[in-house]
């Protein structure tokens, strides 16, 4: 090829997919600044620190849930346990982490185990996830209503502390979701290993003769996915200082809609970590929206439903004409 022909200038039949495949992966992005635009319209004191700590203060055990949902889709898999896991584990925390830490530990490290305990079992016996994490959502439940039949506890004082930290320039909340984006897109979007943890859900026989555990592979992908769920029940519990069995089933639709919403597929292999913590946000701000507009609270889920299905609309019809 001729050095003409490489410098060519890129033709605008080939400009125009490049710009609606870009437009398509910067939808959730663009939909969370259209959101903030208009909440700023509202209440123009909000374009503040503290406005945004309020904004965005709920939304990091989100980001978190929504991050340990993706290792899991990422294999092409679905985890609906996810919501009642991370309840389990705000109950552990407000009862034991304060006054006994050592067992408050011990509890983290069985649960992770049992999270890449039902990842090997999936693997091992063929079973379909969606059953076996419907299963262990009703099982992390029990567990949680028999450890805290009623919502209580209290959170130890650092880490009530921690999460009410102001750090300088951007709230906690833009740091640790920043923080999550960052480190998740460099290791499972930049690594070397990233990708062959993505290439297990693309394409497991091609990893498997490549040299590589599969099993191995899901089961710490599971570990993962339950480490990053119990960074939301600790987030969690330290920012309603107490415990709650029932304080977070909807992290597990939430969690779905957010990787979908940042650019992953149910095809497996297919996840971004910064649109997910994207699209967590979005759906996060989208409760605050709906707030400003005096949406009233039993229409608000609905709506939020519908935010996200016109950001997948739009993301459908931009892949359609990028094509």
């Amino acid at each position: 090829m001729s050095d003409a022909a490489v410098r060519a200038p890129r033709s605008p039949s080939n400009a125009r997919p490049a710009l609606l495949n870009a437009l398509q992966v910067g939808l959730p992005a663009i939909a969370l600044l259209v959101m903030l635009a208009i909440i700023f319209s509202i209440r123009p004191a909000a374009m503040s620190y503290f406005g945004f700590h309020l904004l965005f203060k709920l939304s990091v055990p989100l980001v978190f849930a929504a991050l340990a949902q993706m290792m899991v889709i990422m294999l092409g898999d679905i985890d609906l346990s996810n919501g009642a896991f991370v309840g389990l584990i705000t109950c552990v925390t407000a009862l034991y982490l304060r006054d006994a830490p050592a067992l408050a530990a011990l509890c983290y490290l069985v649960l992770i185990a049992a999270y890449a305990g039902f990842g090997l079992l999936i693997h091992s016996r063929q079973l379909p996830s969606i059953i076996v994490t419907l299963g262990m959502s009703f099982i992390w439940l029990g567990i949680a209503v028999i450890l805290l039949p009623a919502p209580g506890g209290s959170a130890p004082a650092w880490l009530a502390s921690f999460m009410s930290w102001q750090p300088p320039l951007m709230p906690l909340s833009i740091w640790l979701a920043a923080l999550a984006a960052l480190a998740g897109h460099l290791v499972i979007s930049r690594s070397s290993y990233g990708v062959v943890l993505r290439g297990a859900g693309g394409n497991p026989r091609a990893v498997e003769r490549a040299g590589w555990s599969v099993i191995g592979i899901r089961v710490a992908v599971y570990a993962a996915a339950g480490l990053l769920a119990c960074l939301a029940g600790l987030t969690l519990t330290g920012l309603t200082t107490s415990g709650d069995a029932n304080v977070a089933p909807a992290y597990t639709l939430l969690g779905v809609g957010a990787v979908i919403l940042g650019g992953g597929a149910f095809t497996g292999g297919v996840v971004s970590p910064v649109g997910t913590v994207i699209g967590a946000l979005t759906l996060s701000l989208a409760g605050s929206l709906l707030s400003f507009l005096q949406v009233p609270p039993t229409w608000q889920i609905g709506a939020q439903g519908v935010i996200l299905f016109l950001v997948l609309a739009g993301r459908v019809l931009l892949s359609e004409r990028a094509r």
